[in-house]
């Protein structure tokens, strides 16, 4: 089995990616007629829906970018980059127009539900965050590495459903200016592990950078 440190990095990288901190101003605003039992329910299957997408992601990334020729070292310096686009957005403070943009959002307004759309998809289960569990799924060939693949986007899951349980509460509590400095520092973080990410990409295409 692999070091229990390589599927920590992995919960990290998932969360900090997925980073529900960022989806509470727009999660107050989509649901600010909804009633308190109605956010919960918009909350539970928010979080299923980023679930089943990520884990279906990672079990079928492999067949998928066969399918289209792809080699997975190429889809990691893509994906890295996608991540550190979303990280740059991050450090600066400007919507990530990777994950949604604000016509979306506009829209969803409308909407009886918004719990999938635009709020699973694409805010949440974007393309950073299905990149990295596909690229996380190839990593190991062991036994049972799948299935603490699967088990840890459960878990991250499990934490993005308290976030946004308790959005209203988290959002008086920290306003503005404290979602905003840790957003920053989550970016931070982000950027570095697109940069490992893609290094491990640039590895494998070019395996003379390995020495």
């Amino acid at each position: 089995m692999e070091h229990w440190t390589e599927y920590s990095r992995f919960f990290v990288a998932l969360f900090v990616i997925l980073n529900p901190f960022a989806a509470i101003p727009i999660f107050i605003v989509l649901t600010k007629t909804y009633s308190a039992v109605e956010k919960g329910k918009i909350a539970n299957i928010t979080s299923v829906s980023v679930m089943l997408v990520l884990i279906i992601a990672s079990l079928t990334g492999e067949a998928l970018l066969q399918t289209m020729g792809t080699s997975l070292a190429s889809f990691r310096v893509g994906g890295g980059m996608v991540v550190l686009l979303m990280a740059l957005a991050m450090l600066r403070g400007q919507t990530d127009m990777v994950r949604t943009t604000p016509a979306e959002e506009a829209e969803a307004e409308d909407r009886n539900s918004i719990a999938v759309v635009p709020l699973a998809i694409p805010l949440l289960a974007g393309p950073g965050s299905i990149s990295t569990a596909i690229i996380q799924m190839q990593r190991s060939e062991i036994d049972y590495h799948g299935l603490i693949v699967v088990s840890t986007i459960a878990l991250v899951c499990l934490f993005l459903w308290l976030v946004l349980r308790m959005a209203t509460t988290i959002g008086n509590l920290l306003g503005q200016i404290g979602l905003n400095i840790i957003n920053r520092l989550f970016g931070l973080i982000l950027a570095a592990i697109a940069v490992e990410i893609m290094a491990n990409g640039f590895k494998e295409l070019f395996p003379v950078l390995a020495g």
